[in-house]
């Protein structure tokens, strides 16, 4: 009886111990079940189709881009964004919420424009550039892209409840200040 209790408590530990989280936001469900909020369900739903449209136009600059630099902001852009989708999307299922709304950012009508997200027409234009013009477009686009992340993410960081979605609105905003001053720079310069 003893052994069995030793093994009873000893098990008891070992599941305790995986049920710790990380900032991805895996961590248990049921301690993450109710620790969030509807501006943490509006921020990841409305972040994932931007980062897959910002994906899209990273995508375009490495057939596309003239300018060595603007072929590495493209690839850094890609490496940041791919993995914030994973997080956000699992983040969503957890919660048990719809991943996304059925055609992406169109949901929030013209107020989709005020998030940076750029039209089938724009997409379609910087898709047939090329050369130097292509890199002017982009950086232009994405600037425009860029900000409006930063103010959906600042949004996140007043009205939202989860400490990982918080988080990574901190890190969103950081990074792509950042690549915005990169990006002025490049079009200051003229690439």
């Amino acid at each position: 009886m003893k052994r069995l209790l030793t093994v009873l408590f000893a098990s008891a530990l070992l599941l305790a111990a995986c049920g710790g989280s990380d900032s991805a936001g895996s961590g248990s469900t049921i301690k993450r079940a109710s620790n969030f909020n509807d501006a943490d369900v509006t921020f990841s739903q409305d972040m994932i189709p931007h980062h897959q449209q910002a994906v899209e136009m990273a995508d375009l600059a490495l057939m596309h881009a003239k300018s060595a630099e603007v072929v590495g902001l493209a690839k850094q852009i890609k490496a940041a964004q791919d993995p914030e989708i994973k997080t956000m999307t699992g983040w969503l299922k957890a919660w048990g919420k719809k991943i996304t709304a059925e055609s992406g950012m169109n949901h929030m009508g013209d107020a989709s424009k005020g998030s940076g997200m750029m039209s089938a027409g724009e997409m379609g234009d910087l898709e047939k550039a090329t050369g130097a013009t292509f890199d002017n477009m982009f950086l232009e686009m994405m600037i425009q892209h860029h900000t409006g992340a930063i103010t959906m993410a600042q949004t996140e960081q007043a009205k939202g409840k989860s400490a990982d979605a918080k988080a990574l609105a901190g890190d969103i905003i950081k990074a792509q200040k950042a690549e915005i001053s990169t990006m002025q720079g490049l079009l200051d310069s003229g690439n």
